[in-house]
């Protein structure tokens, strides 16, 4: 049972020591003066104006090569959320501060019309939320994400959006037309099928429902959809694999994938302090069957293993996600995008060079 000073809503229930700070808050205990840094505090939104705002991606085991991401923190507060790590470079947390202190990027729309206006750029597949959901609440406010959109359809460049979050229905119509000429592709995130779970592990996310009947939506208004069951958290979310491929499949989706949960960094605190309150009954299974994807840790950060892991509970879980598939969703397709349409912005006032 959940206490009372359990920060509802929120994933992380503590602020990690940050590494690159001389100093820092931390919570020790929730006695005396250390009480004031438990408070659930609304959500800041602070504004940074980068020079560039397309950032090239060496992993090499991501079929991405460039990534966008208009907000940095965010809200939706999953519990074992890979991009925590990040937020500690600008001098926060990955604790409570990334879900309630969100970094605004205004000038992205701007930004990247700039970068097409380079001579050197060529036209291939920019990703959106390679770090965080680009559809995270904050959008719905600030819109920046619509913006993009804007440009990247002025311009006929393709991009990729992965997203949990239904807000990515308000843009349907810039969708559909970047989808007549294959130039979007979206992916919808979703973990499991238990909402109760759903409701402590991400909290401020669409429901699994509402992103099922995103991926129908989507789908049927001709924009690619596909389904990625990530991350998979073996003995808590990996048994119900197959139920979602087969939503998924139901509702149209043309391909899936998954990964395995890793955690690394700070992430490997929250995420224990977590489990170990919400689900106490079940934490030490599921933390080793954590260890058992990773060779006995829970962190892994070695290219081509870290997402997919190793040994049997990972071989396992992939064989169920390939079974699901071929039950469920055996003429998946893949989904090229169209890199011969761009139109670069003019340059110092001249035409737009066709």
């Amino acid at each position: 049972m959940m206490s009372n000073e359990y920060l509802r809503g929120r994933g992380a229930q503590l602020n990690t020591i940050n590494p690159y700070n001389s100093q820092t808050y931390v919570t020790e205990h929730i006695e005396g003066l250390d009480e004031q840094f438990l408070s659930n505090e609304k959500t800041q939104f602070l504004f940074e104006y980068p020079k560039t705002i397309v950032n090239k991606v060496d992993s090499p085991d991501l079929s991405i090569l460039y990534s966008l991401n208009p907000y940095q923190g965010c809200e939706h507060g999953c519990a074992y959320c890979y991009a925590r790590n990040v937020h500690q470079y600008w001098g926060l947390s990955a604790g409570l501060d990334f879900e309630r202190k969100i970094i605004v990027k205004p000038d992205a729309a701007k930004l990247l019309e700039d970068c097409f206006r380079k001579s050197s750029w060529k036209s291939v597949t920019i990703s959106l939320s390679g770090n965080t959901d680009c559809y995270q609440p904050a959008e719905r406010k600030f819109k920046i994400t619509r913006s993009l959109l804007e440009v990247f359809l002025k311009h006929k460049h393709p991009l990729s959006i992965i997203t949990k979050n239904s807000l990515i229905l308000r843009d349907i119509d810039l969708l559909s037309e970047l989808a007549a000429l294959r130039l979007v592709q979206v992916m919808i995130s979703v973990t499991g099928t238990n909402e109760e779970l759903r409701s402590m592990m991400e909290p401020r996310t669409s429901s699994y429902g509402n992103r099922i009947k995103t991926i129908e939506t989507l789908n049927k208004a001709g924009i690619a959809c596909g389904v990625m069951v990530a991350p998979i958290i073996p003995g808590l979310n990996s048994a119900e694999i197959p139920s979602v491929i087969k939503s998924a499949a139901d509702a149209g989706a043309v391909n899936a994938g998954y990964t395995i949960v890793r955690l690394n960094g700070a992430v490997k605190v929250i995420f224990h302090d977590w489990i170990y309150k919400n689900l106490p009954d079940l934490a030490d299974k599921v933390w080793h069957q954590i260890e058992a994807c990773h060779g006995g840790q829970v962190s892994d950060s070695n290219f081509g293993r870290r997402m997919k892991g190793e040994g049997h509970e990972a071989l396992a879980i992939k064989r169920l996600f390939q079974l699901a598939l071929q039950k469920y969703m055996p003429n998946r397709s893949s989904y090229k995008l169209d890199t011969k349409l761009f139109k670069r912005p003019s340059i110092n006032g001249q035409l737009d060079l066709f």
